[in-house]
């Protein structure tokens, strides 16, 4: 099976996008082929600035590489480095009807958080159709709030395959259902946009103070608490072993324990599990060269797996064979 995901260079990558993505496509990548991309076209809609832009890339990718990502096995690349992905999305945009788009609550999302309402915010479902569609994606992981996108992907390929032929694939959702929603120290999910995250490879000093500063409730410290309404106790289930979870479970459950009891036991095992992955990190950008020879590497297998798929496009829809 192929397994395709993207992820946005949008800023630093937080324990969020690791528990919520990125270690599953890291489990995945020893199970099935596995294609993942840096999705620089997608950050655009956000105008970012191309130096921030730039940096994010190679930080994506040093964070990537550092937390395991093999690049013999992964086909790993950066999605402006392939402009076959570009020609596919205008021709699907040309069967992609105004009103699907239209019904994309991401877009809303995104206008209320205060991005502007330009066309290519407006239009990315097509962009990402594309992206999945010119490999031929077998499965999509996604979190169950994403599976609208793999629903419109499916539509557009479907009205392309009615009109001109089976060309494309019918990807399937793979839902991640292990970690939904990570919580920030603001309580609210983690997010860049929310300004409430813990980034995995801050200083390790940064990162306890910001856990020390998740929010809890006003509980007194003699009265039980309930774990499972708990910001700490969530993100306590990422990382301590099923047996230290339980003893906490029944303290929380007891009373007289403080959550700032909890918050430096967090931070001691949240700290202890990047360490290795920090360390590799570190030796990785002893190398400056490390990052282009695997994003050029990783553009040639992902140009060479698509290539075929883009032919049959334009042959179908009758613009020839690209020369």
């Amino acid at each position: 099976m192929r397994v395709l995901s993207g992820i946005q260079p949008s800023g630093r990558l937080h324990i969020g996008n690791y528990f919520g993505a990125m270690r599953q496509h890291l489990q995945l990548q020893a199970q099935h082929e596995s294609f993942y991309f840096i999705a620089d076209y997608h950050a655009l809609t956000s105008s970012p600035a191309p130096d921030a832009i730039a940096q994010r890339t190679v930080d994506v990718t040093l964070d990537y590489l550092a937390l395991g990502l093999d690049t013999e096995k992964t086909v790993f690349w950066r999605q402006s480095d392939m402009p076959e992905v570009t020609e596919l999305t205008w021709l699907l945009s040309c069967v992609t009807p105004m009103h699907l788009l239209q019904k994309c609550v991401s877009y809303k999302d995104k206008i209320a958080q205060g991005l502007g309402a330009n066309h290519g915010l407006f239009a990315y479902p097509v962009l990402q159709a594309a992206d999945i569609l010119i490999f031929q994606s077998n499965l999509v992981p996604v979190g169950a709030d994403q599976k609208q996108h793999i629903e419109v992907t499916r539509d557009i390929a479907m009205r392309f395959n009615n009109a001109y032929g089976e060309v494309f694939t019918l990807p399937e959702d793979y839902i991640i259902e292990s970690v939904a929603v990570v919580p920030g120290v603001d309580g609210r999910k983690m997010s860049k946009s929310y300004g409430n995250t813990i980034e995995i490879f801050e200083p390790e000093k940064s990162m306890k103070n910001k856990i020390m500063r998740i929010v809890t409730d006003s509980t007194p410290v003699e009265s039980p608490k309930d774990p499972e309404k708990c910001n700490i106790f969530a993100m306590l289930k990422l990382v301590a072993s099923p047996e230290e979870l339980a003893q906490w479970e029944q303290r929380y459950r007891n009373g007289g324990m403080g959550y700032g009891e909890v918050k430096k036991r967090l931070a001691e095992l949240m700290i202890d599990y990047f360490r290795p992955f920090r360390q590799k990190r570190t030796e990785l950008e002893r190398n400056p060269d490390v990052v282009d020879a695997v994003l050029r590497k990783g553009a040639e297998r992902a140009r060479a797996a698509a290539i075929p798929t883009l032919l049959k496009a334009r042959q179908a829809v009758g613009l020839g064979a690209k020369r």
